[in-house]
């Protein structure tokens, strides 16, 4: 006897991404309401050492605000301090240590873990998260352009393995995301310019107004003005949670999208030893591929002009060595493994408008790699 039944459930998701400033003031409701579970919440703060260093009072912040708020929730232990960057992805103990502080005190699917730092921060919190009791409920605070306008309003949680970035993770939605701008103050340029990468990114692919808006206050960006770079991580943070909602929001298929310029930005991030940030090598992969998209004849030499000059115009490099020959190449097949066997690589159908592809031509990445060395040396000179 042959018998098959099918199983169908749909689960909604729902979850607040909120722009503030001053959050841990003690007169500011918001996250208290957040961590409110009706029962006394209890709460696990994973703090970026980065942010701790540069805001060294803040664990009295938190503590303070915990008392003013005790009736709504309470601390369950000392705040865990973390490597901030990629450190904290590449070395399994930290993500370790927040499920080990789940055991210890007792944090279960009722409670909250609330991570404070960086995108690799905030990634590896959520894999241990999400893999402790189940899913715990986790409150995202990103403290960078990148992961407030890309990373942290996402669905996605990982640590690195094998040498290959997010090769464990899950696709479990927050709790909460909470933006506080102030934390932007105290980025250095790097971190500052970095996350702009990502809103070139999604406008490129998405929205041609958008790209022109970043063209028009490229200098203002660069120069750390605060109001458009709040408008910026606002407006990306927003294209990320429309595309998000879509029709394949944990990435079921091989269709990736937001993966612009990504594919190589992995690889370099990697064979760089994680010197080069994410935002960086996504600035670098983006120029890869809008100058291959141009080689194919896919867009004009103006539209690639325009592109480039964004970037440079932001501060970014066009080029790095890791961007060179044989392993480069192997990115681009861990990519394919990556995505099930297909390859899929957004590529740029005009500014504004991404095209995917299933190929791509060795050769012709590799002519790609030589013109962004001669843009480099050249700053914006398409020949």
């Amino acid at each position: 006897m042959k018998r098959r039944i099918e199983q169908s459930f749909a689960v909604p998701y729902t979850y607040p991404v909120i722009f503030s400033e001053n959050i841990f003031n003690i007169g500011d409701p918001t996250l208290a309401e957040l961590l409110d579970n009706g029962k006394g919440g209890k709460a696990f703060f994973v703090l970026d050492s980065g942010v701790h260093e540069t805001h060294p009072d803040l664990v009295d912040k938190i503590k303070s605000y915990a008392e003013t708020h005790q009736a709504q929730f309470k601390l369950c232990a000392e705040p865990l301090i973390v490597p901030g960057g990629e450190a904290s992805k590449n070395d399994p103990q930290y993500y370790q240590k927040v499920v080990e502080a789940t055991h210890l005190y007792g944090i279960d699917r009722h409670s909250y873990i609330v991570a404070i730092g960086g995108g690799a921060v905030l990634d590896m919190v959520g894999f241990a998260a999400a893999v402790s009791h189940r899913g715990i409920r986790l409150i995202r605070i990103p403290t960078t352009v990148l992961s407030q306008n890309d990373s942290a309003v996402g669905v996605k949680n990982g640590i690195n393995s094998f040498g290959k970035k997010n090769y464990l993770g899950t696709f479990v939605p927050p709790y909460a995301v909470l933006n506080d701008f102030n934390f932007l103050k105290t980025l250095d340029n790097r971190d500052w310019r970095s996350g702009i990468s990502e809103a070139i990114k999604v406008a490129l692919i998405k929205d041609i107004d958008f790209f022109e808006w970043i063209e028009e206050h490229a200098s203002a960006l660069a120069n750390r003005e605060m109001e458009p770079m709040q408008e910026l991580i606002v407006r990306c943070a927003q294209m990320h949670l429309d595309h998000i909602a879509g029709k394949d929001p944990f990435e079921m298929g091989s269709s990736r999208p937001l993966d612009f310029g990504h594919w190589a930005a992995h690889k370099m991030e990697h064979l760089s030893g994680y010197e080069i940030r994410h935002g960086e090598a996504v600035s670098i992969g983006i120029a890869l591929d809008s100058t291959y998209s141009y080689l194919k004849g896919m867009i004009s030499a103006t539209e690639l002009d325009r592109i480039i000059s964004v970037i440079a115009s932001l501060g970014f490099q066009l080029y790095h060595p890791v961007l060179s020959g044989e392993m480069l190449l192997k990115g681009l097949e861990e990519f394919r493994e990556h995505l099930g066997g297909q390859l899929t690589i957004m590529l740029l159908a005009k500014l504004g408008k991404g095209q995917e592809v299933h190929e791509m031509d060795q050769a012709l990445i590799l002519t790609a790699v030589e013109k962004l060395k001669s843009f480099q040396s050249d700053r914006l000179i398409i020949n």
